[in-house]
């Protein structure tokens, strides 16, 4: 994620089971397959990531 290249230190990707694909930011969650029932649009990933920002 480029867009928040300067506002991050690190990002880390770590393997799941079941499907799951949750992203987190400082630990919250801002997007989950599992809840959602689909894989996030980029710009509402980015929207969500910038909030919690």
């Amino acid at each position: 994620m480029s867009t928040f290249a300067d506002q991050t230190g690190s990002l880390a990707l770590i393997p799941g089971a079941g499907g799951a694909f949750e992203v987190k930011v400082d630990g919250d969650l801002v997007f989950s397959k599992k809840e959602k029932g689909r894989y996030p649009e980029i710009k509402e990933l980015q929207e969500a990531i910038a909030a919690r920002l």
